[in-house]
């Protein structure tokens, strides 16, 4: 099987990444095939798709934790650095503001800098009261915030998040959309996996779905909740395909 192949955009209009062909087959199965889809260079998009579609496989490849079995990925140039939020936060055992502070060092911000852009973080992903806290303590939505803060601090070109509010109440869930609604803002592109399609319809500019680890739709958001063209994706859609 061949190698996948990467090369930059250079010219012309520049998605922040194009996929073409892209594959991936782990122990012998084939978990996504044949995917040609484009990412926009703003907004934020949604994968949708049924347990077992492939969503999670695609993240990991796009952060460069799977290697594609096939096709290429072509990112905008200069390449953008990815940063991914698992589902199950990454914690140290440390306090809030020494969680921020690691993932500061570590993503180059210069030590002059780190105190402002630590107080930044924190006032914008509403850890603020929480910095003394440790973080392993905090509840899952602080937990999901303070994940999504420690991915800003690589000062990612591009944010993807699995199912980050999948195990959170109301309240904890309407909190993180809201951080995610300012990154948007703040003109990072963001690729958001949910299994909520209420979420999906309040949050998504852009919709890819993924059904049996094929791209059955990749369309703006309105168009695929209103008038959904592919079969696949109208039976999810009306709950006839468990998510």
């Amino acid at each position: 099987m061949p190698a996948a192949e990467l090369r930059l955009v250079t010219a012309g209009p520049r998605p922040l990444l194009r996929a073409e062909g892209l594959g991936v087959t782990l122990a012998g199965r084939r978990v996504l095939t044949a995917l040609d889809f484009e990412l926009p260079p703003r907004g934020l998009v949604v994968l949708l798709g049924p347990n077992g579609a492939g969503k999670s496989v695609l993240l990991r490849t796009l952060q460069g934790l799977m290697a594609p079995s096939e096709g290429r990925l072509i990112w905008r140039e200069p390449p953008p650095r990815p940063a991914l939020v698992f589902q199950r936060p990454v914690l140290l055992r440390r306090r809030v503001r020494g969680q921020l502070a690691f993932a500061l060092a570590r993503g180059g911000t210069p030590r002059r800098a780190r105190r402002a852009r630590l107080q930044e973080l924190a006032e914008l992903c509403d850890l603020t009261n929480l910095l003394e806290r440790p973080a392993r303590a905090l509840s899952g939505g602080e937990q999901q915030r303070l994940a999504i803060a420690t991915a800003l601090a690589l000062d990612p070109g591009f944010l993807m998040l699995d199912e980050p509010t999948a195990n959170l109440d109301p309240a904890a869930t309407l909190a993180v959309e809201r951080l995610l609604t300012r990154i948007r803002a703040r003109g990072i592109p963001i690729l958001l996996v949910t299994h909520d399609v209420h979420q999906a319809r309040r949050l998504a500019e852009w919709v890819l779905f993924l059904h049996g680890g094929r791209l059955r739709e990749s369309t703006p958001a309105q168009r695929f909740f209103t008038a959904p063209a592919s079969p696949e994706a109208r039976a999810y859609l009306a709950g006839r395909i468990v998510p």
